[in-house]
């Protein structure tokens, strides 16, 4: 097992050197975590960066925390090689390798820890029993939950979403001088075309976003489920994507499928668990809550164009709203049959309307309710203002 964890930590032998592009506003998150006790789950869409930030963060403790390198472990749980190995076992073999007391503080960092079946229990043991920072990740956010509470009270999961379209500008090394800002539109609705894959947007190359695309929905999905139709998989999946922004009718999918509405409700968890969507609940009474149809986004907006094309930019703005602020739990509210697009947890009522304005009746509505803060977000500016 030895060479197989110095491959995976390079910098216990020399230093490290990374080609890639730093996301600022992640690691400053991790650092937060860095002095609490508490282990941290990244959770995201397959290849949206969680284990690239992860090595960032790394090296960010060595260069920056000088902390000792052989105090530092990574591994992915993936690996074949480690399929007969518990976390302790693995762990143990890292302490050994570097004559590590329990006493002395180690950083551990678990990539795909859901491939242990019993990781909950094993990180909530070397939480109690030894001195260590626990990281870990996994891309499928109903495997992280703790159905046995061993770490209830002892964790945070930190959501990893696509790029921004600041990251977008980034990662793509445009700058947009303020003497060029009638540039901003036309970069704009590239990203949004795009979407913010990382190695999509850095590449371009179609075949990248087709093979993830794939990889989540025969591996997470068919495979992971033992589904037998693949193909009402794929059919199911191209559904989502044209409801993009709209509420999702169980009945209506069912009849089209030819399946019972107990089968869409559970194909939707599976890609809800996936994060290549996400549903949004009515505000309301818990009734309307549990009756209402939920609305549909996607996990990414490049993904759903290279389904559907690029079209609808309303609905393509929506989403990427909502992936800005789902971190204060938005829900669609509805008034004499009105609907508008957001109430968040502070009361704040949102609508959006992409280089548009809203109807008369609309505006009714938006206008007439008590809300805590009423925020319309109709372009790039509005867009760019969201924290």
């Amino acid at each position: 097992m030895n060479d197989i964890l110095y491959q995976y930590n390079p910098w216990w032998e020399e230093e490290i050197v990374l080609n890639a592009v730093e996301r600022a506003s992640y690691l400053d998150l991790l650092y937060k975590t860095l002095r609490s006790k508490e282990v941290i789950f990244l959770t995201g869409l397959r290849r949206v960066g969680k284990t690239t930030l992860l090595k960032f963060f790394i090296h960010e403790l060595i260069t920056k925390q000088n902390i000792k390198p052989t105090n530092i472990f990574y591994v992915s749980l993936d690996h074949i090689a480690l399929k007969s190995y518990t976390i302790h076992d693995i762990v143990n073999q890292f302490r050994q390798a570097h004559k590590i007391h329990l006493e002395e503080k180690v950083y551990l960092f678990f990539d795909e820890v859901t491939y242990k079946n019993d990781y909950q229990q094993e990180l909530k043991n070397l939480y109690d029993l030894q001195n260590v920072k626990i990281y870990a990740s996994s891309s499928s956010a109903s495997l992280l939950k703790d159905k046995k509470a061993f770490l209830t009270g002892r964790e945070k999961v930190i959501e990893v979403f696509p790029l921004s379209f600041e990251e977008y500008l980034q990662f793509r090394q445009i700058k947009i001088l303020k003497s060029e800002t009638y540039l901003m539109k036309s970069y704009f609705e590239e990203y949004m075309k795009t979407g913010g894959i990382p190695q999509y947007v850095l590449t371009g190359e179609y075949d990248y976003l087709k093979e993830l695309v794939d990889n989540i929905i025969y591996k997470d999905i068919i495979a992971f489920h033992n589904i037998k139709d693949s193909s009402l998989i794929k059919d199911f999946f191209f559904l989502l994507m044209e409801r993009v922004g709209k509420q999702i009718s169980l009945n209506k999918v069912a009849n089209i499928l030819n399946i019972s509405v107990d089968t869409v409700k559970r194909y939707l968890s599976y890609f809800e668990d996936t994060h290549l969507i996400h549903l949004v609940s009515r505000y309301g009474t818990t009734n309307e809550r549990i009756r209402s149809p939920k609305k549909i986004y996607t996990g990414d907006v490049g993904i759903r164009s290279m389904v559907t094309g690029f079209r609808d930019k309303g609905a393509v703005f929506e989403n990427l709203v909502y992936l800005k602020i789902k971190s204060l739990e938005p829900e669609y509210f509805v008034d004499k049959a009105i609907e508008i697009d957001f109430i968040l947890n502070n009361r704040a009522l949102v609508e959006v309307k992409y280089m548009s304005e809203m109807n008369s009746k609309q505006k009714e509505v938006f206008d007439s309710y008590d809300a805590g803060e009423k925020i319309i977000i109709s372009g790039i500016d509005d867009y760019l203002a969201l924290t």
